[in-house]
């Protein structure tokens, strides 16, 4: 279903286009031999190149560069082997240079498109425009004194992919899928760690509103929103503002806005600035950029398996359906983990376990996949014991429930609990005439017809046997003693 607004002059059609900043992952800068590590002291990683001391010339890091392209890659996108950096003039305390060193006219990467999912199972296909490097700026502190802006340049000069997409969403939940879709394709390459809380992703977001086949209409941008559920708040509020004006007469003024997210609105920042503004220019202490072709291939040869291609395995390979191998790659660390449960196993018991019983006591707890109480292997082991018949379903979750708080392994506990399933037809026979003779009446309305007590007596005889006998050899017995 299509996403509209309904006002008092019909109905109105949202245009997204987002420009995300993902952080490249790398020990130095994109220009200078500087640290990058997140949450250092004040101003304790800053070389004389990131300062702008005077005579200071830029050396560009090729590590920032094949993470570029590596991206690149992921994108589905061209890979330019000719690319240049330029001056971006703007004046502002946390730029010590009075300019950033960005690509603008010609950048690394080109025309690129990504595939996304959308919860009732659409996929759309959502273009990319570009992928450019360029540095970060400092970061001006408000809260420290009361009439004065603290200046942090740790952040000045790290590297920046940012990655702008064509306006092709047109719904907030189509922006929350694409951005969730580049974060995975970032992390799956490791370009980037897509954590938007610290700041190592964030996104711009450009909305405009028009009617049904209309001409793109006047956009705002919402500058540095770094929370996907945010992104998509400040869509629908945004839009919602441009609605209002429009249907009061008025026209929307083209500018750079700031998302509330305690107030739930969105407000003025600056004019929006067009590309003159800033006096592009091609920076004269670096030459063009040049990759050779083979340096490319190298670089694609290498490549990690990507979310998409890793999806269709998992259907494939385990015969999941697209749903669960969709959650099951949204993270790399959880694909992999599955991939260790899963191996030489019903894939889609493995599937089940993980994204059902580990699922849930990682979301009670609070933990990632990575602080997973229990390992991969231990839950495979588990999966054997059911599937040899040592245990059945039912008391593999009351093993998996020990394993979450022992840390034991599952064969332990099942020997230690006395927990091994019977499957001596003999005994259960036993328990079954038992059963039946103590319930004849019962017996006499299956046998008249209500078939539903069947379960009653399959309760019962599990019930006197404290869950352990094996449930299939139970219903086929209690057949043979009804029929």
């Amino acid at each position: 279903m299509s996403y509209v607004i309904e006002g008092s002059t019909g109905s109105w059609e949202v245009v997204i286009g987002l420009e995300v900043h993902a952080q490249v992952i790398s020990k130095a800068k994109l220009f200078s031999g500087a640290s990058t590590h997140f949450g250092g002291e004040p101003n304790t990683q800053v070389s004389l190149v990131d300062a702008a001391f005077p005579g200071m010339l830029p050396v560009i890091n090729r590590e920032c560069v094949d993470q570029a392209i590596r991206t690149g890659f992921g994108l589905n996108a061209q890979i330019n082997l000719v690319s240049r950096f330029d001056r971006k003039n703007y004046f502002y305390a946390d730029l010590p240079q009075g300019y950033q060193i960005s690509q603008f006219t010609h950048p690394i990467v080109g025309k690129g498109e990504i595939e996304i999912e959308l919860d009732d199972g659409t996929v759309k296909k959502i273009g990319i425009t570009r992928l450019h490097l360029e540095q970060d700026a400092g970061k001006s502190i408000h809260d420290l004194a009361p009439k004065e802006t603290c200046i942090d340049l740790n952040r000045s000069g790290v590297a920046l992919m940012e990655i702008v997409s064509e306006p092709d969403m047109r719904s907030p939940e189509e922006a929350g899928a694409y951005l969730r879709k580049i974060r995975a394709i970032v992390r799956y390459l490791g370009t980037c760690d897509g954590n938007m809380e610290e700041g190592s992703m964030r996104a711009d977001v450009n909305v405009s509103v028009r009617k049904p086949g209309e001409e793109y209409r006047t956009r705002c941008e919402l500058k540095n929103i770094n929370s996907i559920r945010y992104v998509m708040q400040a869509i629908e509020t945004e839009a919602k503002r441009h609605v209002e004006i429009y249907e009061n007469g008025g026209e929307v003024d083209q500018e750079t806005r700031l998302f509330d997210v305690a107030r739930g609105e969105t407000r003025t920042m600056r004019s929006k600035e067009d590309a003159h503004d800033y006096r592009y220019f091609p920076d004269p202490d670096l030459l063009p950029l040049v990759v050779e072709q083979s340096h490319v291939d190298h670089l694609k040869a290498t490549l990690t398996e990507l979310p998409d291609a890793k999806r269709d395995r998992f259907q494939n390979e385990y015969g999941l359906p697209r749903y669960d191998a969709n959650v099951l790659v949204a993270e790399k660390d959880i694909a992999d983990f599955f991939e260790i449960v899963a191996k030489g196993r019903d894939g889609r018991l493995a599937a089940n376990w993980v994204t059902g019983e580990l699922f849930a006591v990682l979301n009670k707890k609070g933990l990632s996949i990575q602080e997973s109480p229990v390992k991969a292997e231990a839950i495979g082991v588990l999966l054997d014991l059911i599937a040899d018949k040592t245990i059945n379903g039912k008391i593999a979750k009351e093993v998996f429930e020990d394993m979450v708080e022992t840390g034991d392994m599952p064969a332990d506990i099942v020997e230690r609990k006395g927990l091994r399933q019977v499957t001596d037809t003999t005994a259960i026979d036993k328990v079954i005439a038992d059963i039946l003779s103590a319930n004849a009446d019962k017996v006499e309305q299956y046998k008249s017809g209500k078939d539903k007590l069947f379960g009653f007596f399959v309760g019962q005889v599990m019930k006197e046997m404290k869950g352990k006998a094996n449930p299939a050899i139970v219903n086929e017995l209690l057949k043979k003693h009804l029929y």
